[in-house]
């Protein structure tokens, strides 16, 4: 069963045990789920029947669920919950999780729950909190287990069952010097098949290369998945090891990339709430319709400057939407296909002439191709060869600039640090609008006049 039917047979079940007043059978149902599954029946449910699911949830899975529910559901479910019911639910969770919750926290409460922890998980949490919570630092646990590479495989054996107990995902125990420095890995496989009196030094791999502890996520994606990796060491910038950071924090933060890009093509953020309150949804969206509404004020002041034109040769307005149109969607094509090689890191000083030159072919050949069409239906259409001709060249002047805007605009907001996901598309429809009424009408005010 696909996990979206799995998801709705849930909500239908819990919804008909909450109506029948089941409560009981209602708790054991919640507590029996994986707390990202129950973190995406939150998500779908009302506020009203949301906060009733909360009651019924586990204090000692409370916090593993916070961390996995968007921040909008989260920061809805913290404000209802007491000091000391924040704190019972943080308690025990790993310490990259306590982080990463830490952060939504109110001041107080932070400040409570870290006075609460031992000085080892204490100390822990704040190494944790220094980096960014975008950052190779903000995502790695720093509960490892780390061994000398001159003790034999009996030695690591012995010494793991002594301390009882590894981090959940943990593939391999990184070996480091005596001051700490990253030296090699050392697979649990290898631990468990190799011969005992092997050295560590023998039978570990030094393949897999640390990860700085500043380094952007989008970045660590990219080494997981360029390496096939598992799980990798994150070091300083000493090449001391500070933690790991293993292939489920990954998957997160691919989620997040998606949904943010996902989102940010409509103004929008991957982590409003679908239930939240109407006025609060109205503002968040109001600013880019807002900023569309501008746009197009401005390409109607382009259409209105030559309004004696459209006046005089009524078939102009007829077809005026046809260029901009066009222009919209060949430059969306190139924008998407700029965004995601940036993100993917494709583009560098070295390919970007080959890249704007290839975009800039396939937009000439494109406008030509599909300027003869339109020009061909229109002549057609009107017995008017000289408007075809203009709608056709006005095509070609509008794909041409609709691929060089769909390659630069991305490349442009990354330079101002603005996210090209989020504004390109609009500063593209405005480009692609005021380019296509002014070639089309330009032209048409031109030669038929």
């Amino acid at each position: 069963m696909e996990a979206r039917d799995q998801k709705r047979d849930n909500l239908e079940k819990l919804g008909l045990l909450l109506d029948g007043g089941r409560m009981r059978s209602a708790r054991v149902m919640v507590n029996s789920l994986h707390p990202s599954e129950l973190a995406r029946l939150l998500e779908s449910l009302p506020r009203k029947r949301r906060a009733v699911l909360w009651e019924l949830v586990d204090p000692e899975i409370g916090g593993d669920v916070l961390v996995e529910v968007s921040n909008a559901v989260r920061e809805d479910l913290i404000e209802g919950m007491r000091t000391e019911e924040l704190i019972a639910a943080v308690e025990g969770m790993q310490v990259d999780d306590l982080a990463d919750l830490l952060i939504d926290l109110p001041e107080a409460v932070t400040q409570e729950v870290l006075q609460s922890l031992n000085k080892q998980d204490h100390d822990r949490v704040q190494q944790v909190l220094a980096y960014d919570e975008q950052s190779a630092g903000g995502l790695m646990n720093v509960d490892i287990v780390t061994i000398r590479p001159d003790v034999t495989l009996e030695v690591v054996a012995r010494y793991l069952r002594f301390v009882g107990k590894i981090t959940d995902g943990t593939d391999s125990i990184f070996v480091v010097s005596r001051d700490n420095t990253y030296i090699g890995s050392l697979f649990l496989s290898r631990l468990l098949t190799g011969d005992s009196s092997e050295m560590v030094a023998n039978v570990m791999s030094t393949d897999t290369t640390p990860i700085s502890a500043d380094t952007p996520s989008t970045q660590v994606v990219w080494e997981f998945e360029n390496h096939d990796l598992l799980s990798a060491p994150v070091v300083d910038s000493d090449f001391r090891v500070l933690g790991r950071i293993t292939i489920d924090d990954v998957v997160d933060v691919i989620r997040e990339e998606a949904e943010h890009s996902l989102m940010s093509a409509a103004g929008l953020d991957e982590e409003d709430d679908m239930f939240a309150p109407v006025f609060k949804s109205t503002g968040r969206r109001a600013l880019w319709l807002g900023i569309n509404l501008a746009t197009a004020f401005l390409a109607a002041a382009v259409v209105d400057v030559f309004q004696t034109t459209v006046d005089k040769i009524v078939l102009l307005a007829v077809l005026m939407p046809v260029v901009p149109s066009m222009g919209g969607v060949a430059g969306s094509q190139s924008l998407i296909i700029i965004t995601r090689a940036i993100a993917l890191g494709q583009i560098n000083k070295d390919n970007v002439g080959g890249i704007l030159r290839k975009e800039l072919m396939v937009g000439v050949l494109n406008g030509i191709g599909w300027a003869t069409v339109v020009s061909l239906l229109t002549f057609l259409w009107f017995e008017e060869w000289r408007i075809g001709a203009i709608i056709g060249a006005a095509m070609i002047i509008n794909l041409f600039v609709a691929a060089l805007a769909g390659f630069s605009i991305p490349l442009i907001l990354k330079r101002l640090n603005v996210d090209p996901a989020l504004a390109g598309g609009v500063v593209l429809t405005t480009v692609t609008d005021v380019i296509g009424y002014s070639a089309f009408l330009g032209l048409g005010a031109a030669f038929l006049l």
